[in-house]
């Protein structure tokens, strides 16, 4: 049983079928050895990095550690050195008397086992956790020691820095570059999506959205922020010398093995530049399936015949940051099948994926969204995807191109799904072509999820019963906050959905030109559950709370 190879294991144990063990060793002999069993495997889709992990663990007798909910003792990280964790990937969790527990993908290399012996002058005891988990751990807990000795650093610099010319050979200087690249890769850990480095008076303030809350992440002296500002404006392509008008720009980096895609953008304020940075993650961070939207099961379902239709026009609608492309790239991702030809038009293109044809807008050359639309239908496509309908025309062209026996897949920006309707009949699109082409609206927003550790669970108050349409009290549970959610009673976020299936029924009232109320009306006899009940139903299952509740759908 010790010597059975873990492919064959995986197969015993009902894991993995023979056929994909095939198909995985196939691959692996393909990469001729640059690529472990496990990476294949992960790649392939067969099994999560986790599963893998835990599989591999029984296998070896070793202990399986989820490293995002386990405390890790700072003393034991700093016993081994930095270098060192990168070379192996190894995180040191804790200390024992002379024994050191560390976390490493591959507890029965003895070479690795043996250099942190040398290192430290401890017994090494190895546990298992994933490589990705590992990688995050090790550049979030040496990262914090960083950022101490480059705020030093910069506070020098800053002392040396007299006149404020941003020459360019002053910004490369390292303490900068090392301000930057860490203020990105600590965002990152602490997944963000945006970075706000806001100039006032007298400091600059960085902040960074996380799960939707802006959270203050540094003050820098003032004196640093035209070097730091010139250092990301040097490598997002943007010019350095004007210092009057907004610009746009975009640069890579790689933090903990995951290239990022991160787009800058720059406005002029009455203390200096404003920099908003986004994250965009690139396409090697997988694609959710659209299983994995929060979708209820109800409109799961609801969704997935919407995305069977041949032709028509499929909108998701929704504020900024409400997780709208994401659903469209889900959508995608289950359509694009080899045997279709996929089109979109991006402004700008955010992931990238496989086996799908997509087009950047670019403005000042004249490729706008219409435009690049216009000659899109020219290319044979079976499916489009409009990043946006932001005018009529594009509008137009793109319910045209539904009625002429293509599926369009679009985003709108409005409040709720009936709205959307009437906003497409506002744009001056006609209600014979609206109901003849729309196969469905699906409206998000998104919500953020109680921590599971510290939730605490209470009896609904009268008002809160009314907000969630229940007759008697129901136990919720509301925020409270831990170390594991950084005090904030939150962790992650989750999509709420309200979806309106155009059936015969919805058609018919929207070629006779309804509104709104009417619209929605008869939406809910078809079946469409609205945003307000799916947030409260994910209250009274303690997946959020009725602060989210009020957040999100007040006066909706």
């Amino acid at each position: 049983m010790r010597n059975i190879r873990i492919g064959d294991y995986l197969v015993e144990q009902g894991l993995i079928s023979q056929e994909q063990l095939e198909n995985v060793l196939a691959a692996q002999r393909e990469a001729q050895g640059s690529k472990r069993f496990g990476e294949v495997i992960v790649e392939l889709g067969y099994m999560s990095e986790v599963k893998f992990a835990q599989a591999l663990a029984g296998k070896l007798k070793v202990a399986y550690v989820d490293l995002a909910n386990i405390e890790i003792d700072g003393e034991a990280v700093r016993k081994v050195p930095e270098a060192l964790a990168q070379k192996h990937t190894i995180i040191a969790i804790n200390t024992q008397g002379r024994r050191l527990t560390v976390a490493t993908d591959d507890p029965i290399n003895f070479n690795i086992l043996e250099d942190i012996k040398v290192s430290t002058g401890m017994d090494t005891v190895p546990v298992l956790a994933t490589r990705s988990a590992i990688k995050k751990m090790i550049g979030k807990h040496y990262s914090m020691q960083n950022v101490d000795s480059v705020l030093e650093g910069v506070s020098q610099f800053g002392d040396m820095e007299d006149d404020d010319d941003g020459s360019k050979d002053r910004v490369e200087s390292a303490p900068i570059v090392k301000l930057a690249t860490t203020i990105v890769e600590n965002s990152f850990r602490a997944d963000a999506t945006d970075i706000h480095i806001e100039p006032f008076k007298t400091y600059t303030r960085i902040r960074i959205r996380v799960n939707g809350d802006m959270v203050e992440l540094m003050n820098v002296a003032n004196q640093v922020h035209n070097s730091l500002t010139t250092r990301l404006k040097l490598i997002s392509g943007m010019n350095i010398a004007e210092k009057r008008i907004p610009q746009d720009g975009r640069f890579t980096q790689v933090v903990d093995g995951t290239t990022l895609d991160v787009r800058v953008s720059s406005l002029p304020t009455v203390n200096g530049e404003k920099i908003v940075i986004r994250i965009l993650s690139t396409g090697q961070i997988a694609l959710r399936k659209i299983t994995d939207l929060g979708m209820s099961d109800y409109n799961y379902n609801m969704f997935e015949s919407m995305i069977k239709c041949p032709h028509g026009v499929i909108l998701v609608t929704g504020p900024t940051g409400s997780g709208k492309t994401t659903t469209l790239y889900a959508a995608l991702g289950e359509l694009a099948k080899p045997n279709v030809n996929v089109i979109t038009v991006e402004d700008p293109v955010e992931k990238q994926i496989d086996g799908i044809n997509q087009v950047q807008v670019n403005s000042k050359a004249g490729m706008t969204f219409s435009a690049a639309l216009r000659s899109i239908l020219r290319q044979d496509p079976d499916i489009v995807m409009i990043g946006e309908m932001r005018d009529s025309e594009t509008a137009e062209i793109g319910i045209r191109a539904a009625i002429t026996g293509h599926l369009v897949l679009s985003t709108l920006h409005t409040n709720d799904a009936a709205s959307t309707i009437v906003r497409l009949i506002d744009m001056g699109i006609p209600s014979y072509m609206v109901a003849s082409s729309l196969i469905g609206v699906i409206a998000q927003r998104l919500v953020k999820v109680l921590c599971p550790k510290c939730k605490r669970p209470r009896m609904s108050t009268p008002d809160e019963d009314k907000l969630m349409k229940v007759t008697q009290p129901v136990q919720i549970h509301e925020a409270c906050g831990c170390p594991e959610c950084n005090n904030t009673g939150y962790k992650g976020r989750t999509a709420i959905h309200e979806i309106i299936h155009c059936t015969a029924g919805v058609s018919t009232l929207i070629a006779s030109g309804a509104g709104k109320e009417e619209i929605e009306e008869c939406a809910k006899q078809h079946g469409t559950k609205l945003l307000r009940d799916n947030v409260s139903q994910l209250v009274q299952q303690g997946v959020t709370s009725i602060d989210e509740l009020v957040r999100v759908t007040y006066a909706v």
